[in-house]
């Protein structure tokens, strides 16, 4: 059951998406050669409680850590560690806030000092692809839309889209109806309606797009050990359009 949202429902989630975004902002000058994820953890964790936020994925079904920070070829959820972050690596870290009750979700895929030219084309398709993702949502097109333009301009590139993880509705629960999954056909699936609160959020990878868990049951990577990047935001559908609510505002 989707759950629309009033105006003043989607004002009320502004500020936990205004802290996640600005926490991406913070953040970012600290991703540098021989930080380690939980090093990172600590920061975010400790910047969350002092703009008055929870941070969202601590204990959310066991997961041990107030971040996710996903590694080269981490697709999604990783857990912070004492592993140093080295240079040409990429890092996605994923933030989740909550502020009153309300949650705020976004992620950046970052590069660790000089990118190599494949990986810096592949961050920004993926930067590129949540952006067309985004420009298709409106009321009256199809979840299927905005599947088929990022699935489309991914593969065009010749990189693939992970299956098995999506975006989600949102509100006073983390993971809500419906699903945003990023690969499909134009005009099909739900109808998108005004008062829709939902992320977008692929997943692209260098390689083939198949991905398996590790035995700690949360770490996802790809299968071919290929790179992942990966760019998320948090949007309210209005009734001409669409609003990015985890835009930063620093």
């Amino acid at each position: 059951m989707v759950q629309l949202k009033t105006n003043a429902e989607i004002e009320a989630m502004r500020p936990a998406c205004q802290v996640a975004a600005n926490t991406l902002v913070m953040i970012e000058e600290y991703l540098k050669p021989g930080i380690t994820t939980d090093e990172i953890n600590q920061i975010v964790h400790d910047y969350t409680l002092a703009h008055g936020g929870i941070p969202a994925p601590l204990n959310y079904r066991g997961f041990p850590k107030s971040v996710c920070t996903s590694v080269n070829h981490v697709v999604c959820h990783g857990i912070p560690d004492k592993k140093k972050l080295k240079d040409g690596d990429i890092i996605n870290v994923d933030v989740t806030t909550i502020i009153d009750g309300w949650h705020g979700d976004t992620s950046k895929t970052f590069f660790v000092g000089k990118p190599k030219i494949r990986t810096q084309r592949l961050v920004d398709v993926a930067r590129e692809a949540l952006q067309l993702g985004i420009d298709v949502v409106k009321p009256g097109a199809t979840l299927g839309d905005i599947g088929h333009v990022i699935q489309t301009f991914v593969e065009k590139n010749k990189f693939s889209v992970v299956r098995e993880y999506c975006g989600h509705g949102i509100g006073r629960v983390f993971h809500e109806d419906p699903q945003i999954v990023h690969y499909g056909k134009q005009g099909e699936g739900m109808v998108i309606k005004e008062g829709m609160v939902f992320t977008i959020e692929p997943m692209v990878n260098a390689g083939k797009h198949p991905v398996k868990v590790l035995n700690d049951n949360w770490t996802v990577v790809t299968r071919d050990r290929g790179l992942s990047a990966q760019f998320e935001h948090t949007l309210a559908v209005r009734k001409d359009g669409v609003e990015i609510l985890t835009q930063p505002t620093t």
